[in-house]
């Protein structure tokens, strides 16, 4: 009998603990499944909260607010097309190149099959109001009279010159989410400067002049986009071709040539008049002045290419920039 008792107390004992843990386990169960629902709503809410974020640019034509992430852009300069690229976000309207058209061969790859609405000079606001943009990247050197009409269209964002890339840089990256990005851009650039800068030693401050044929003209560029660019490498300008306001002069005849005046000379030439370029060049550079001028007399006259060293005014086309300097100064990065 007693032997008995001990049985149905031990099974009344088993049956109990089994019922304890049951429960307990239905409980963390019921607390780990809580524990998901929770993490579920606090990620769906902070993922509203991040699409519903209003945020102000600053920019060259005053303050924009943009909400959450845009994800349906159009730029409308040849910079902003390329920093877009160097953000790696795919834009669905961009301004047709200035050569190579319509898109520069160095982008065409990533933005090949993009619409194109017009030009940069002339963008066609129909045609970007029908892709319903939910940010416009502008300039204010191209579309200051037109602001207006592309902010009734989307939110707009104004750079300041087309070659001020570090400019466009900064307020795309603002308005397009990705600071965190654009400043690892800048810090790339910079690391890259800091590189050739070190590698160039003694050799640096170089004073340079850049000089480019039209077909019916010729320019000296000051401190455009490929003046910022030398300026940071190192590079020095002659008297007058410094100055950050102003991006250059177009020369009024010959007589100007001294004006080119320096130790080395990079030239690049534009346009899509071949021969009338080629005939521009021939007649400037066998003038008595310019075989005159120090580079010439030392043949230090580079020949560049005109897409990275000023049309492009981007920051990918500012690193192919630097390829060039890497090449024509003989150093291994």
């Amino acid at each position: 009998m007693m032997k008995k008792t001990k049985i149905i107390s031990g099974l009344v004992s088993s049956l109990f603990l089994l019922t304890v843990f049951t429960a307990c386990g239905a409980n963390e169960e019921a607390n780990s499944a809580e524990t998901v629902t929770n993490n579920a709503v606090e990620s769906e809410s902070e993922s509203e909260t991040s699409d519903n974020e209003v945020r102000i640019v600053e920019h060259a034509l005053g303050e924009t607010e943009i909400v959450g992430t845009p994800e349906t852009v159009v730029t409308l300069y040849q910079g902003a097309n390329d920093v877009i690229t160097a953000l790696e976000i795919k834009p669905v309207g961009i301004v047709e190149s200035w050569t190579e058209k319509p898109i520069y061969e160095y982008l065409r790859e990533d933005l090949e099959g993009i619409e194109i609405v017009g030009e940069e000079t002339q963008p066609n606001l129909e045609a970007i109001s029908e892709l319903e943009p939910d940010l416009i990247i502008a300039s204010l050197t191209r579309h200051e009279e037109i602001y207006d009409h592309l902010s009734d269209i989307a939110p707009t964002v104004v750079g300041e010159a087309v070659y001020d890339w570090k400019d466009t840089l900064n307020i795309m990256g603002q308005a397009l989410n990705k600071e965190e990005e654009a400043d690892q851009l800048l810090e790339d650039y910079n690391t890259r400067i800091a590189d050739f800068k070190e590698e160039m030693g003694d050799d640096l401050p170089i004073e340079v002049a850049i000089t480019n044929f039209r077909a019916d003209h010729a320019r000296i560029f000051y401190m455009g986009y490929a003046g910022g660019i030398l300026q940071d490498a190192g590079f020095t300008r002659p008297e007058g071709h410094d100055d950050p306001e102003e991006w250059g002069i177009k020369l009024s005849s010959k007589e100007s040539i001294p004006e080119a005046d320096a130790d080395m000379i990079f030239n690049f030439n534009s346009g899509t008049e071949t021969e009338q370029i080629e005939q521009t060049f021939k007649e400037w550079t066998s003038h008595p002045l310019w075989g005159n001028l120090e580079a010439v007399k030392n043949d230090q006259v580079v020949m560049v290419e005109e897409v990275p060293w000023n049309s492009a005014g981007g920051y990918i086309s500012a690193h192919l920039m630097l390829d060039d300097l890497y090449e024509i100064f003989e150093i291994e990065e």
